[in-house]
């Protein structure tokens, strides 16, 4: 947590009491305390977005997700580490630094919802907002051993956004376990004007019991999303929790969908969001932005007309394919990332089993690539590595099927247990490394 408000807190949660002593009506998330993601807009509270180009900037008002936390009672305390403007997993900035894996103090959350994630492990908060263009709800989560879900875009309504149409980039809720985050997407889901894609069904939907037969539900199997290189360490904590899948009742089979260009839609609407969002603050502000960011934008600036129009017929072709795949399964399971959490020191993972990669958001693609199909998806935790790091299992839905994800996810974290292992917290109290 970067920016603490033990005062507005302290206000908060006295009026929470107040309301209960006199009877009032009380929403879901009554006197939860939370901390907002640093590039989330919050009315009168210095907000970021981790860039020296912001170090001061207080909005006037909130964003759509804070006004509906508040609405349902969350107390908000602060605001959550972010790497800048959210470009990349590995959560660390110019004006506060780098946030730890509380796991271990070597190695990075992820990101770039990563403050969040380690207030959540820690004991710090019980529930955070996150946002994910590329994973950044879904990798902290499985770095550091909590649950992240990307909802379906257009099921959580962004505002205010400069590019209220882009599907590609969501906000959503973390937790330590499923039926925490169902229920804070149960107050932060449901349509708004403000937002053009946003979906009609009310957020109470979220509130129904998540507990479900599984009997023959059916599973394809992915260990690598068509061919992704993959941390040996990773598969074997992936591989082994199988078993619990079919055990549940799942009929688990190896398939997974045709991700034929992919990788080129997520790299050139990720640049095109880039341009169309910072362009301007990279002509006026260019010596305060970190070089991969800068990259992004003039990526963005390079792009013609055909190559647009030729990643949108990917992009048209891709989700197509899926849907024809998930007539044949209602879910998809896979990693979360591909490596596990890395030193702390490394701005992003340059190799993986061998294989070098191209880019600083190459190492993300087991997520990035789920993003672009646009369906709702999910990070458990699931085991550790022989050296004690979280890993993260990924369940993918069918379009719109959100509920459907938290269902399996909650059925699959009642029987498998990894997350109810945190983090050595009086190591971390006395400043050792985990």
């Amino acid at each position: 947590i970067v920016t603490l408000l033990p005062d507005e807190a302290r206000r908060g949660a006295e009026a929470a009491d107040a309301a209960v002593a006199r009877g009032d009506v009380l929403g879901p998330l009554h006197g939860l305390p939370v901390a907002h993601k640093d590039l989330t807009w919050t009315k009168g509270i210095r907000t970021t977005f981790g860039c020296r180009a912001f170090e001061h900037f207080v909005p006037d008002e909130d964003a759509l997700i804070v006004e509906r936390l508040r609405s349902a009672g969350a107390i908000t305390i602060g605001k959550t580490n972010t790497p800048e403007l959210g470009a990349g997993s590995q959560t660390f900035n110019a004006v506060f630094g780098a946030t730890r894996n509380p796991y271990d103090t070597t190695k990075t959350c992820g990101g770039s919802s990563g403050g969040a994630a380690v207030a959540l492990a820690t004991g710090m908060l019980p529930i955070a907002d996150g946002s994910d263009l590329g994973g950044s709800l879904r990798n902290p989560a499985g770095f550091c051993n909590v649950v992240g879900f990307r909802p379906s875009p257009g099921r959580v309504p962004i505002w205010p956004s400069q590019a209220a149409w882009f599907p590609m980039g969501v906000q959503g809720p973390m937790a330590r376990n499923v039926t925490d985050v169902a229920l804070m997407l149960s107050a932060i889901a449901g349509p708004d004007p403000r937002a053009p894609i946003s979906l009609p069904e009310p957020g109470t939907v979220f509130g129904r019991p998540l507990d479900r037969d599984m009997d023959g539900i059916r599973v394809a199997w992915s260990r690598d999303l068509a061919g992704l290189p993959v941390d040996p360490r990773v598969t074997a904590v992936i591989e082994a929790e199988r078993g619990t899948f079919e055990r549940l009742g799942c009929a688990v089979e190896d398939d997974e969908p045709d991700m034929s260009g992919v990788d080129e839609v997520f790299r050139v609407w990720r640049a095109w969001y880039f341009e169309a969002c910072y362009g301007t603050l990279l002509d006026e502000h260019r010596e305060l932005l970190k070089d991969t960011v800068i990259w992004n934008i003039e990526e963005g600036r390079r792009l013609s007309g055909p190559r647009l129009g030729d990643a949108a017929q990917a992009w048209s072709a891709l989700l197509d394919r899926v849907r024809r795949f998930f007539e044949r399964f209602d879910f998809l399971v896979l990693p979360v990332s591909q490596v596990p959490p890395f030193d702390v020191d490394q701005p992003y993972v340059t190799e993986i089993d061998g294989v070098a990669m191209e880019t600083y958001l190459d190492w993300m693609s087991s997520c990035a690539h789920i993003s672009v199909l646009g369906l709702p998806a999910i990070s458990v935790p699931c085991g550790f590595t022989d050296d004690g790091l979280p890993v993260g299992v990924q369940i993918v839905g069918r379009q719109h099927d959100d509920l459907g994800v938290l269902r399996l996810a909650h059925a699959f974290e009642q029987v498998n247990g990894a997350g109810r292992h945190g983090p050595p917290i009086e190591d971390l109290a006395r400043g050792e490394s985990a």
